[in-house]
C-alpha cells in the first residue's frame, strides 16, 4: 500500500435494487459458480431477484450481497483485484468478502441474519426518506423541529452534501418531508426500505449481530477496507467485524468515504452491480479520476483500466 489506493471497489446499498438484478450479472464463469455457491449456502437465493421478491429486506439484502460478491470474483479472474473496498450499508458485506474479513457463505449468514432482525424488529410504521438539495445542517434542524418521543427520526446516511436520507417512523418522515419542501428541497423521495436503518433504532440488532460475528474466525485481511460509519480505513479483521455489526445503528458517511478515497489517490473508482449510484457520488467529487460500473462496463475492460491504474 506504499504507492496508495490506485483502484476502489465499492458495493451499493439496499434501496439500488432493482428487478433482474441477479440475472443482469456480468456473463462470467465467476459469476455462474458464485450464484450456483449461493443457491447451495440459501437454497432459492440466486433466483430471488423479481419485483415481488425484492420487496421482502430479507431477499434484498441478500441479493445484493451475492451480487457483489459475483462481481468481485469476475474481476478476480480476469486479474483486477482492489487497493481497497467500501461498502454502502449491507454492501459492507461483499466489501468483506472482498477484503477477506469474510468467507462467501459467512457473509450470507450475517446478511441473512441482519436482514430478518431488522425486519422483525419493526416489521412495520418505519422507513426511510431521501432528501436532496438541502445542506446537511439544514436536514438536522428539520429532523429537531418535526421529530417526536413517539415517532422518532433520525440522521441515517449522509451521501454528499446536499443528499442525505433520514430514518425513523412513518409519521415523523411524513412531518420532515412536508417541512423540507417548504424550506427549499429539491426533491424529498420515500426509499423502497421498510426499516429505520442507521440510527440508534437498530441498536439492539447492532448488539446480536456483534455476538454472532464474534464466533466467525479472523484471518488477516487481503485488502483494506474502509468504514462507512467512520470513512477509516481497517486492517484487521476484529476492526471489520465490529463495523460490520455496530454500523447498523450508525449514520452512513459515504460523503467523507468519497472524500478519503480521493486523498488517497484514487484514480479508478469501480462500482459493483446494481446500479450507478455510488459512481455518480465519486465522479461528481472527483471529476478527473476515471469512475465505472460493472453494470455497464464489461469486466474484462474493468479488469484492463485498473492494470492501467497501476501504472
Amino acid at each position: 500500500m506504499g504507492s496508495g489506493v490506485r483502484v476502489a471497489l465499492l458495493y451499493p446499498g439496499q434501496g439500488t435494487q432493482r428487478p433482474g438484478m441477479l440475472h443482469e450479472l456480468p456473463d462470467h464463469p465467476a459469476v455462474a459458480a458464485t450464484l450456483a455457491e449461493a443457491d447451495r449456502i440459501l437454497p432459492g437465493s440466486a433466483e430471488q431477484d423479481s419485483a415481488h421478491a425484492l420487496t421482502s429486506t430479507v431477499t434484498t439484502q441478500v441479493a445484493l450481497c451475492i451480487a457483489g460478491v459475483a462481481a468481485t470474483r469476475a474481476l478476480a479472474a480476469e486479474g483486477a483485484t482492489p487497493d481497497a473496498v467500501a461498502g454502502h450499508s449491507i454492501g459492507a458485506f461483499p466489501a468483506a468478502v472482498a477484503a477477506g474479513a469474510l468467507t462467501f457463505a459467512e457473509a450470507l449468514a450475517a446478511v441473512h441474519l441482519r436482514a430478518q432482525l431488522m425486519r422483525d424488529t419493526y416489521p412495520s410504521g418505519y422507513g426511510m426518506a431521501a432528501v436532496l438539495g438541502l445542506s446537511v445542517p439544514q436536514v438536522r434542524r428539520l429532523i429537531a423541529s418535526t421529530t417526536t418521543d413517539d415517532a422518532p427520526a433520525y440522521l441515517a446516511v449522509i451521501d454528499t452534501d446536499q443528499q442525505v436520507v433520514v430514518a425513523g417512523a412513518i409519521h415523523a418522515l411524513e412531518r420532515l418531508s412536508t417541512a423540507a419542501a417548504q424550506a427549499g428541497a429539491r426533491r424529498v423521495q420515500r426509499l423502497n426500505i421498510a426499516v429505520p436503518s442507521h440510527c440508534p433504532l437498530l441498536g439492539n440488532v447492532a448488539d446480536a449481530m456483534a455476538a454472532h460475528l464474534a464466533n466467525i474466525p479472523k484471518r488477516p485481511l487481503t485488502a483494506p477496507y474502509l468504514s462507512d460509519s467512520t470513512a477509516r480505513l481497517l486492517h484487521d479483521a476484529a476492526a471489520v467485524h465490529d463495523d460490520l455489526a455496530r454500523s447498523i445503528a450508525r449514520t452512513v458517511r459515504w460523503r467523507d468515504i468519497t472524500a478519503v478515497l480521493g486523498e488517497l489517490g484514487t484514480t479508478l473508482f469501480i462500482q459493483a452491480p446494481p446500479g450507478h449510484v455510488l459512481a455518480r457520488i465519486a465522479q461528481a467529487a472527483h471529476p478527473h479520476a476515471r469512475v465505472i460500473t460493472l453494470t455497464d462496463t464489461p469486466v474484462t475492460d474493468a479488469a484492463i483500466l485498473s492494470a492501467r491504474a497501476r501504472t
